[in-house]
Order: structure tokens, then sequence, then C-alpha cells
């Protein structure tokens, strides 16, 4: 059973002068249990629209999805995510802590339970602190930080997370990168949407890019980075014991390798250029944008 089951999703909007805007154009996809996948694309393209339509807050024109096995109305559904929308909103007048209790008890948890998990989750968070202070005087980051823990905080199976990264620092983002590889380690499925490419690359298994409503491609991260070598950069130290380093294209590093053992170098490294899985996506999107 796949954590995420998404079949021939369509959404359309009504545009000024009653146009007909395509958000989403028969949108079909996977996703695994125990998979981080990244969901890629420009501003607009419809990664939002997307996660709010898994997660019921918007109604598709045609198509349906299922969350490990569960049609996305029911509210066996909804048990099974913890979610981060794009721009996260709080009654600011709480406390981080205060508003993981409300948030666990509207999932059915525990008092012992809860109390327990929301201290794990505020420090894992580097909310702890804080936690007592009303949210209005918290940071953009902190917030962001206290959307995560609401995420986490009935250990949920698959995590859907619209722009994670948004509003974090380096060091919030790299948590939050920690946070992710531990819920794959832990067999849950994380869904998340970003523009952030680098961020896809550290993290993820797989990525899908869509662009205008149209899922474009979907590729395993490793994939793209094993096939995409376009050449060589090569270190060769002389008789003389100095080094120097040559770039060698792709088709011609067994040659190059025989010249310069003819010519009595001794090669000490040989590392491949890629291309980055940003060109891959700026290649996709100079094809079909």
């Amino acid at each position: 059973m796949n954590a995420i089951e998404i079949s021939g999703l369509s959404k359309t909007f009504k545009g000024k002068r009653w146009s007909r805007v395509e958000a989403l154009k028969n949108l079909s996809l996977s996703v695994e249990v125990g998979e981080i996948f990244g969901f890629l694309g420009p501003n607009g393209a419809g990664k939002s629209t997307t996660i709010k339509t898994l997660m019921g807050l918007i109604e598709p024109s045609a198509g349906n999805a299922r969350i490990m096995g569960k049609e996305i109305s029911s509210p066996e559904a909804r048990r099974q995510v913890g979610y981060l929308p794009e721009n996260p909103a709080f009654y600011d007048y709480l406390g981080a802590q205060e508003y993981l209790n409300f948030v666990g008890a509207a999932f059915g948890m525990e008092p012992q339970e809860l109390a327990v998990k929301t201290e794990q989750v505020l420090k894992q968070l580097e909310l702890w602190e804080a936690r007592k202070r009303p949210m209005r005087s918290y940071s953009k980051g902190m917030v962001q930080r206290v959307g995560l823990a609401q995420v986490l905080i009935h250990d949920p199976q698959v995590c859907i997370l619209d722009e994670p990264m948004s509003g974090l620092d380096p060091v919030g983002r790299a948590l939050v990168k920690e946070i992710m590889l531990d819920l794959k380690k832990r067999g849950k499925c994380v869904f998340f949407s970003t523009h952030i490419i680098a961020d896809v690359e550290s993290v993820c298994d797989r990525v899908g890019i869509i662009l205008k409503g149209e899922l474009q491609s979907v590729e395993r991260v490793d994939d793209i980075m094993s096939r995409g070598v376009v050449g060589y950069d090569v270190t060769v130290r002389d008789s003389a014991g100095h080094s120097s380093e040559r770039y060698v294209g792709k088709d011609e590093l067994s040659s190059a390798m025989a010249k310069l053992q003819a010519e009595g170098g001794e090669v000490t490294l040989i590392e491949p250029r890629r291309k980055s899985l940003e060109d891959f996506f700026l290649d996709i999107i100079k094809k079909r944008g």
C-alpha cells in the first residue's frame, strides 16, 4: 500500500472575466511508505493546490486521492496525516505548549501521553524555553517551527509539508532536514513542496517536477545525479612531484588516461563533474515552459 495515491487529479478555478484557470491537469502520482518525496516547481505551478486538495481544503474538479489507502475525504485519512500549510497562522495569544495541548487533544491523545510528547517535540524543535510565551512574540522562524511541532505531535504516518523551509535560517533548515531523515528512518512518509532545489537534492529519495499544473517528471534523485556526469576533473602528478588538474570530457577518459600514462604522469584523483538537480530542473522548464 502506498502512503499517498493520486489519480487523475484536476482543479479548475474561475479567473478574471469568467475565464477558466486550470491549476491542476490530470495529475497522477504515488508516494511510498518510508519515502521522502520532493514536489518541485516554480511559484504558481500547482504545488499548494495539490496539497490543499489532498488535505480536503479544496475540492477537486476531477480525480481522486487516497492517504494510507483511505479516501482523502474520510476521517480515517485525516488521522494519519500531519500537515504544515505554506503560511501557518495560529492563535497568537497562546504559547507553543498550550497550542500543542489543544492540537493533541483534537487528535484524541491521552493527557499523560500528550504531556510527554509535547515536551519531546518542543525540545527537538528548540522551542522549550519559549513554550509559555504568547506566539505573537515569536519570530517568523519560531512560528514555522511551531507548525512543524503540530505536524509531529500525534506521530502521523504521513507528513505533508508545504514549503517547510520558508522563513528558516540555515540552522533551522538543517534541523528540519534532520527531522525529515529521522521520520524516514521510522518508516514515515514525507511529502513536501519547495522551490529550493538544494533541499530536494540533500534529503529526497524521489522528486516530482510540476509546471503549469501538469506533472512533468518523476525521478529518483540518485538516478538524476548518476546519469548527469558530463566529464571528469583529473589530478595528475608528474615525475618531479608537481600536481596539476585538467578537465576530461565524458567520452574521452580512456584515451586521456592512456596518454597520461605514456607521458609518465601518475593519476592521483578522478572526480566526476555532474549536472546538478538544478540543471535538470531548468532543462525541463526551458523545454516545456
